[in-house]
């Protein structure tokens, strides 16, 4: 049965610079703070060999355009086929994936909460996850598209996530205006990775055709396309680890 694998990222850091002792949290445009727990972080030199193992092993990098025809227009993919994302886009990204990312001409997708990108280059530090600027994500457009991950809604609040318990106007109209910030649209991604029933309902009313999980698991065209598996890359995956998600 054709599957395809998702993998999900980040913050990556340099084994040697990463001290979350010190770490200050998330630097975003919008009014909010929130701490990226350790687990996702994943060190550079982890990514470097997993993007390497993925060229020398000839897997083929997927566009979201690949997917929805996987699941709406009866597209078969390719024998091993990978979808890379990286969430919130921080500077990170720009500084250590996108180069990497270009070297083995790899596609990937840049799931946006748009109120957290700053209209102006930030400076980075070693303490913070900077998001990045509207100019930067424009200077990756050759390996990167970017899909919805909520206008304004990536918020935990009174022990539970906004999206468990907005309404559904307030819901509908966020997702709304970050699909017209995207470049591809009616794609989302779950903050957090939680979900409502309620949730689904109104993605499919509102026109979108693809929403991903953070649950571990390989797709199929079994695969409720509105609960798609993603597969954590996280901070102690070595390369054997690695290997093990596309067996899973």
């Amino acid at each position: 049965m054709q599957n395809f694998t998702v993998l999900m990222y980040h913050e990556l850091v340099k084994k040697v610079d990463f001290n979350y002792s010190d770490y200050q949290g998330i630097r975003v445009e919008q009014d909010y703070h929130d701490l990226l727990p350790p687990v996702l972080f994943a060190h550079l030199e982890n990514f470097e060999q997993q993007m390497k193992y993925l060229y020398d092993e000839g897997y083929v990098t997927l566009s979201l355009k690949d997917v929805v025809d996987f699941y709406y227009n009866d597209q078969d993919l390719p024998e091993k086929s990978v979808l890379l994302t990286f969430d919130d886009m921080y500077k990170s990204v720009i500084s250590y994936a996108y180069p990497i990312l270009k070297r083995y001409n790899f596609h990937a997708v840049g799931f946006v909460v748009k109120d957290w990108i700053f209209n102006q280059v930030q400076f980075n530090t070693d303490n913070y996850s900077v998001c990045l600027s509207k100019e930067e994500l424009t200077d990756m457009q050759d390996v990167f598209e970017y899909a919805n991950h909520t206008t304004a809604l990536h918020i935990r609040k009174d022990g539970a996530t906004v999206l468990q318990n907005v309404d559904k106007d307030l819901f509908i109209e966020d997702v709304k205006t970050c699909d017209k910030f995207v470049s591809t649209k009616h794609v989302f991604a779950y903050p957090f990775g939680i979900y409502t029933e309620h949730n689904i309902e109104w993605l499919k009313e509102a026109g979108f055709l693809l929403a991903f999980t953070s649950e571990d698991g390989i797709n199929t065209k079994r695969t409720d396309p509105y609960k798609l598996h993603r597969n954590g890359v996280l901070l102690d995956y070595d390369l054997e680890k690695f290997k093990d998600i596309f067996k899973s």
